[in-house]
């Protein structure tokens, strides 16, 4: 049994499961579809692979899709849909690696079903094949115009689609390792200034909307030029992967950001983190660092590598705890708290204090 993943409306769908005539109903070897959300069983005969990539099959026929599924089994996850409504909806939800869709669909067409997933910044890149009984050169160029990455006429050949399906997936991969690789530091392999900047901003906008603070911690090695003039710049480059690992070691969720900022400097970005629990994942950070026993003797008095942290947090209305919403002011109020540690001696953390809140507070503390 093969199931439709796709959320539709409706129960069961049964259609034929003969992959030899690929478009032909035959009521005796039916198979049923049934729109459960459950990932689609692989048939007996397929090789058993652990999914791990998502194609998305798009076409008002079931038939159709049922057969392209038989195609592509063990390929990786397959979901499907029948409606180019019901496939935007599940792209956005979890974007595929490849999508193919018909291009002929009541309500929305294949043509304007791939113009919106090129307009959305998220699915942009996910390549779109073309499924068509229309065979004429203008209805391919139209859909290469539209965005597609290839084209295929129907009845499809399941050596035709295997192929050119493999073929996006490696191209997708290919531009995705290209582009991870664009948003991480080559030194210490967190994410570079560039990656922060952005994670930065649309952590901003989501604590915005959801009215969630949002915290931020400033990361500075202590003295490290000294470091560098003592040790050599090799040696540098060592310390900093080994402080890297162990700010990084301290992420437990998914959507904690650790960035090197520049320099010595790295950052850690905080959702839904109010000022008391980053100030307490700051002083981990902390005794991390110096737990690593990085010997510096340009570092007294403990001449062992440290760090100084700042911490901030920003929340949609600004309170005693919190600063104003923005990635401008979460920054200057963690810089401020960075200043303030380094001042009071380093191998500390202090935490910044809105001004609306210093007259009771008395300002940072550590």
């Amino acid at each position: 049994m093969m199931v439709l993943p796709s959320g539709l409306p409706g129960s069961e769908v049964t259609l034929s499961g003969d992959s030899a005539a690929p478009f032909a109903r035959r009521r005796g070897d039916a198979v049923p579809l049934i729109h459960t959300g459950a990932t689609p069983t692989i048939p007996a005969a397929a090789p058993l692979v652990v999914p791990t990539l998502s194609l998305l099959l798009v076409d008002d026929d079931p038939g159709i899709v049922q057969v392209l599924g038989r195609m592509l089994c063990g390929l990786g996850h397959l979901r499907f849909a029948l409606s180019g409504h019901d496939a935007l909806r599940l792209a956005r939800e979890s974007a595929p690696d490849v999508v193919l869709v018909d291009a002929d669909m009541p309500g929305m067409s294949g043509f304007e079903f791939c113009a919106l997933m090129k307009a959305d910044p998220q699915l942009a890149e996910v390549p779109v094949i073309f499924v068509s009984s229309r065979g004429e050169v203008e209805t391919e160029v139209a859909a290469f115009a539209a965005g597609a990455a290839d084209f295929i006429r129907k009845p499809p050949a399941a050596e035709v689609v295997m192929v050119r399906v493999r073929t996006q997936l490696r191209l997708k991969a290919m531009a995705d390792a290209l582009r991870r690789a664009a948003l991480v530091d080559g030194l210490t392999g967190v994410a570079n200034r560039r990656r922060f900047d952005e994670q930065l901003q649309s952590e901003c906008e989501r604590a915005m909307r959801d009215d969630e603070p949002l915290s931020l911690l400033m990361i500075d090695v202590d003295h490290f030029k000294r470091y560098n003039d003592r040790y050599g710049h090799p040696a540098g480059d060592l310390c900093l992967q080994q402080v890297a690992t162990a700010v990084q070691g301290l992420v437990r969720r998914p959507a904690d950001h650790v960035a090197r900022y520049g320099g010595e400097e790295f950052a850690m970005l905080l959702p839904q983190t109010d000022l008391s629990g980053a100030t307490h994942l700051a002083e981990r950070v902390v005794a991390a660092v110096e737990a690593l026993c990085i010997p510096h003797e340009g570092s007294p008095p403990r001449r062992v590598v440290t760090v100084s942290v700042g911490v901030a947090s920003a929340r949609r209305t600004p309170d005693a705890h919190h600063t104003a919403l923005s990635a401008e002011a979460l920054i200057g109020a963690a810089d401020q708290a960075l200043y303030a540690a380094k001042a009071a001696g380093r191998c500390q953390c202090q935490t910044y204090r809105p001004p609306i809140a210093a007259s009771d507070s008395g300002g940072s503390t550590g």
